[in-house]
């Protein structure tokens, strides 16, 4: 194994070295996300705490309630700080590793692949995303991910941003993702697949069906969970059910909207993060921590959560119901900001960023 990863490594070295170099639309695809504010030493654990877990669906695997956003690791100073970032959250039990092929040009898995070294990686559960439609670029895409990750097997992959209404086929079709995820399985190079989206949750309903219908049962599925979410083209209402019907971990996203649901004024990051956190049913909310205050906030809800009460949740729900009309402030649902397989649609058929 240690042999077939240096291979790996010296064989993407230039390509990983070109595209960590390349200029692309992948802040985009996080909404032009921006750093938090959180004062470092803010939020301590307390005495003895410890992070809470939970069962990864049907998996037998348990997971720490927040997860690691891979997106911001490559909004953080640098790439000293962002090993500190990940080894932190591992030597604290939050072992929920969140990533993607192309956030910020591949710079997100190198960085999370130098942490992962020393020991750490034996601590993590590693998630990471490909946009490949196709069994050629989800083969390759995988080859590049496990080089800058540095690791011989991934315990996630998940097919990323299926928010086209076609996206279901196309993974599911002869030579496309799902083809190429399942070999991988069985050479031992994943664990586990799952699939994500922001857009609708018709077409998450839409990619389950699918999965059905060829006889496939996905281990995970990722998407929205937010205060306002619970107001418009609801994935709490309409996908979270289903998903424990069926047995597939959720994870829930966009917790804070990248921010716009803050900026709309009517609920602070805390109350944001604990409405997610709380909604039934959820094995992890991924949380982007850029700094070191950020991610001491994270430890601390994840070892001091406990799940908001329905006074809490009416109350909360009362005050955003406006606000979330229409979607204005989910720009992820009605507009093609958070779209990177949009903005950059030869990463669904090529291994280029």
């Amino acid at each position: 194994m240690a042999k077939r990863r240096s291979f790996l490594q010296a064989a993407l070295g230039g390509a990983v070295a070109l595209l960590s170099r390349a200029s692309s639309g992948a802040d985009k695809q996080a909404g032009g996300a921006t750093p938090g504010n959180v004062p470092e030493g803010k939020f301590q654990l307390p005495p003895g705490a410890t992070i809470q877990t939970r069962e990864l669906g049907k998996t037998g695997v348990k997971v720490s309630i927040i997860g690691l956003g891979g997106y911001h690791l490559g909004l953080s100073k640098n790439d000293k700080e962002s090993v500190k970032l990940v080894r932190t959250a591992l030597d604290h039990g939050l072992n929920f590793m969140d990533n993607c092929w192309d956030y910020n040009g591949g710079k997100s898995e190198e960085r999370l692949g130098k942490a992962l070294q020393d020991g750490y990686r034996q601590k993590a559960f590693v998630m990471t995303k490909l946009d490949g439609r196709t069994a050629t670029s989800a083969r390759e895409q995988l080859e590049i991910s496990l080089g800058r990750l540095r690791t011989d097997v991934i315990d996630l992959v998940q097919i990323h941003e299926v928010i086209r209404d076609d996206d279901p086929e196309r993974c599911f079709a002869k030579g496309g993702t799902i083809e190429a995820l399942l070999a991988a399985r069985k050479a031992g190079k994943l664990r586990f697949i799952g699939f994500t989206g922001h857009k609708d949750p018709r077409i998450h309903r839409h990619m389950i069906d699918t999965a059905k219908a060829h006889g496939f049962h996905f281990d995970t599925v990722q998407l929205p969970l937010n205060v306002f979410d619970a107001h418009y083209r609801s994935f709490e209402k309409e996908i979270v059910p289903v998903a424990l019907q069926e047995g597939i971990g959720v994870l829930g996203m966009k917790s804070l909207g990248a921010g716009l649901i803050v900026k709309a004024g009517v609920a602070d990051p805390l109350e944001c993060l604990h409405y997610s956190m709380s909604v039934p049913g959820i094995s992890v909310t991924i949380t982007g921590c850029e700094s070191m205050g950020v991610l001491e906030q994270a430890l601390y809800l994840a070892a001091t959560f406990k799940p908001m009460d329905d006074t809490e949740r009416s109350g909360l729900l009362a005050r955003t119901a406006a606000a979330a009309q229409n979607g204005q402030w989910e720009k992820f649902k009605t507009t093609q900001t958070f779209d990177g397989t949009e903005q950059n649609k030869r990463w669904l058929t090529t291994s280029q960023i």
